[in-house]
């Protein structure tokens, strides 16, 4: 499942990271990478607010569409 399908209140792990190597780059450097802890807060026009290692994110549709999450 991709995190642009989970519905806000998901926690679980990440499984894989999808996209460009720039994109990959990004999300890692934001903590987001296979096996990290991960929690959509909520979906707000389109944007995903995301808790990653006590740090909070807002990522567009396309960058929530690569993140795999762990069923």
């Amino acid at each position: 499942m991709l995190l642009s399908d989970a519905k806000a209140g998901y926690e679980g792990y990440i499984n894989n990271i999808l996209g460009d190597k720039k994109v990959k780059q990004f999300l890692v450097s934001l903590g987001c990478y296979k096996g990290a802890k991960i929690k959509l807060v909520s979906i707000l026009a389109g944007t995903y607010v995301i808790n990653i290692k006590d740090s909070r994110y807002a990522l567009d549709h396309k960058m929530a569409s690569s993140i795999e999450l762990l069923d």
